[in-house]
């Protein structure tokens, strides 16, 4: 049945396009029914804004692209008449075009021509402190250079570029420069923080770091407080909240005071042909941070960022939780990443939890980690249902896939026998859970471990499928506090020490498992309270004396060779 809906979706489109293009001109766009190919679960067909036939040019209305004059005023009016009109296309020619924040209304399509460069003034006068969200939770932030609320039908296309202007806004830390670089920023202004190691724009920036406890979050009371150190509160460059029948098409965007796009409580979002830009450098540099929506297609688009580079949320802690909406029903398609701290991401913020995701076809290049899911105690929420296929990833410096319950605390330490190991704590609300996850044809290089597995002791990783899998790297694989993990076809070419290490892991399946035996090294360690099955195949070790080392008190009974 679910086969049939979505043909029936499918062939369909081209019918909906002729018949908007007729009534109201929609957004032409190519035939992109693939990407709804070969999805896991029941994804409905997302929506693309209907935006009617009028437009207006900003330069007939007396934009100056200068790259000097200020054009905030002449993007407000070109919006509002296209609204005064039931909504039309905003078009940006050729040219510099400084403005400072614009506010999106609905039935509005802002359209950069080739050429165009739209960049956001330095002034940080012209973005008060609002109202507004950041790292899952409501507080408040300068704001936003793009930004709308509470709207349908708005659309940015074309194959111009949006810039944040960020370095005016960015803290940087010193060990992310060349000595040439660092002495250069310094002798711009600015001022240094934690034994001259961080600078900082502007004193009052500096002002709020301290006062937020060296974190992103001030713990404020009052809109006062908040505004006495405005300039530390960046803003993501683009922030759509509780919007409908979204789409970014073609363009640029790039160099953002925090997160790059940021869409929040969302619906029917389409995120194509992008590229999406940040310095390596920069702080809470993310791509995409998809939060709380619902329905999306991300395909044919490259990111090269600072932070993660398509990361999906859904709220922070007991906020998030309270708000109770998931992000849900993603395809995630044909995407490249470049540098950035995850290819995708799934948290830490997912307090509302994360289901039926597909993620398929993409190539992570220098990324940090390629595949990571990352949570801690006292988030909460369910991820689950995430499908994940054809990936390829080089030269990752950590691991190519890492699920890390210890989020910013304290994770046991990753040797033979797992020393440090975490004390279970009760389970309650506040307990993240991650299960359901199937990832398969994987090729991986990097410099550090081949993958990481790594539940919570009192609620372990569950139902983890790794089938098809290449992953080189100089040390080998772990999996700790896991349960239900099944590796199917998994080769490990691991430069030193064993290829496998599980600990406090039950329910572990083996099948046609191949690693690097020039090592010297066991292929298999099983260590601590592994006293649940774990199955190998003897095709896999049929040496076990030799191939499987037991350390850690582990059971002579944890393991069935068959």
């Amino acid at each position: 049945m679910m086969n049939v809906i979505k043909k029936i979706g499918i062939y369909a489109l081209p019918l909906v396009f002729a018949l908007g293009a007729c009534n109201s001109g929609t957004i032409k766009s190519p035939d992109y029914s693939w990407v709804y190919d070969n999805i896991e679960f029941d994804m409905p067909i997302v929506q693309e804004p209907v935006i009617p036939n009028n437009s207006v040019n900003i330069a007939d209305l007396g934009a100056i692209a200068d790259g000097i004059t200020l054009n905030t005023h002449i993007f407000e009016k070109a919006i509002n008449m296209m609204a005064s009109k039931g909504g039309g296309k905003v078009i940006v020619p050729a040219g510099i075009w400084i403005t400072g924040p614009i506010v999106m209304k609905s039935n509005i399509n802002i359209h950069l021509k080739e050429g165009a460069l739209v960049r956001f003034s330095d002034n940080f006068d012209l973005y008060p402190v609002v109202e507004s969200a950041f790292e899952g939770i409501m507080t408040y932030r300068c704001q936003s250079p793009i930004s709308g609320r509470d709207l349908e039908n708005i659309a940015f296309t074309g194959s111009g570029v949006f810039d944040g202007n960020g370095q005016a806004w960015r803290p940087v830390k010193r060990f992310k420069m060349t000595n040439n670089q660092w002495r250069n920023l310094i002798n711009s202004g600015g001022v240094l923080e934690d034994n001259e190691s961080y600078w900082f724009p502007t004193e009052q920036a500096a002002r709020g770091y301290v006062i937020s406890n060296r974190g992103n979050l001030p713990q404020l009371e009052t809109y006062e407080e908040f505004v006495e150190i405005k300039d530390f509160l960046r803003p993501v460059m683009v922030s759509l909240i509780n919007c409908k029948k979204v789409l970014l098409d073609g363009l640029t965007f790039q160099n953002s005071p925090a997160w790059n796009i940021h869409p929040l409580m969302c619906e029917d979002v389409t995120i194509r042909n992008l590229t999406v830009r940040n310095p390596w450098y920069s702080q809470n540099g993310d791509g995409l941070d998809l939060e709380s929506c619902k329905n999306v297609v991300i395909y044919n688009n490259n990111f090269d960022v600072g932070d993660d580079a398509i990361c999906f949320k859904s709220g922070r802690d007991k906020e998030g939780r309270d708000r109770g909406m998931p992000t849900e029903n993603v395809i995630v398609k044909n995407n490249i990443v470049y540098h950035g701290h995850g290819g995708f991401v799934v948290g830490s913020e997912m307090s509302g939890g994360v289901r039926n995701v597909h993620v398929s076809d993409c190539t992570f290049m220098g990324t940090n980690i390629g595949i990571r899911f990352k949570s801690t105690r006292g988030r909460g929420g369910v991820v689950e249902n995430i499908y994940i296929s054809n990936i390829n990833m080089i030269d990752i410096p950590t691991e190519p896939i890492r699920f890390n319950m210890f989020y910013g605390g304290r994770a046991p330490v990753l040797d033979d026998d797992v020393s440090n190991h975490a004390e279970a704590m009760p389970i309650n609300e506040e307990t993240p859970l991650f299960r359901n996850i199937y990832v398969k044809n994987i090729v991986a290089s990097g410099f550090g471990n081949a993958a990481l597995f790594m539940g919570l002791p009192e609620l372990k990783l569950k139902n983890i499928v790794l089938e098809n899998a290449i992953l080189k790297a100089p040390k080998g694989f772990s999996i700790v506090d896991a349960d239900g993990i099944e590796l199917k076809n998994v080769t490990i070419i691991q430069e030193e020490g064993p290829a496998l290490i599980i600990f406090n892991s039950n329910n572990i399946e083996i099948s046609d498992f191949n690693y690097n035996k020039k090592t010297g090294d066991a292929g298999l360690v099983v260590s601590g309270a592994s006293s649940g099955s774990i199955k190998i195949s003897k095709d896999d070790f049929n040496r076990p004396d030799q191939q499987i080392r037991r350390v850690n008190n582990a059971s002579d009974n944890a393991i069935t060779i068959r």
